[in-house]
């Protein structure tokens, strides 16, 4: 889902603009070999083109109000985009209330798969319904990069 110009991400002296986000199912990520029902990717970008992507985890739970107005607006059919007006939306609904993550330099998970992205995966995942779910793997069963070895990479985590 393209975003409108506006939701900005500083980190120390980098101001990122959110470009977009979208969603895999199942997780791309994992934490400690644990997976997750989805997870959303939040991609933004700085004056120069330097990536940086917000990871948040999505797992079953609760029906999740934001997720019900995205589903309603989905394609019918994948890889056919549709143009929704009228619609606002706050993108800070897609972030738990705790902010804390851990932090990596990778690659874009979709080719070309380029590298120098950095990567803030959040730990609190965002609960969604076993339908929700359900709904948006009809659409893109499986739609994941499998997971990448670490490569010696380093791997910050806040507290």
């Amino acid at each position: 889902m393209n975003y409108p110009a506006g939701s900005t991400l500083t980190v120390g002296k980098k101001l990122y603009t959110l470009k977009q986000f979208h969603f895999h199912h199942p997780s791309e990520e994992h934490v400690n070999g644990h997976d997750y029902d989805m997870v959303v990717h939040l991609v933004h970008a700085d004056a120069e083109g330097h990536l940086a992507v917000v990871a948040v985890f999505l797992e079953e739970g609760n029906a999740n109000p934001f997720i019900d107005l995205l589903w309603q607006n989905l394609p019918t059919e994948k890889g056919k985009a549709v143009d929704v007006s009228g619609l606002t939306l706050n993108a800070k609904a897609l972030l738990p209330a705790d902010h804390g993550y851990y932090m990596f330099s990778g690659s874009l998970t979709t080719p070309p798969c380029s590298e120098g992205v950095t990567w803030y995966v959040v730990k609190k995942p965002l609960a969604v319904s076993k339908d929700q779910v359900a709904a948006f793997a009809k659409l893109y069963p499986r739609n994941a990069r499998p997971i990448q070895a670490a490569n010696g990479r380093e791997i910050l985590e806040t507290e």
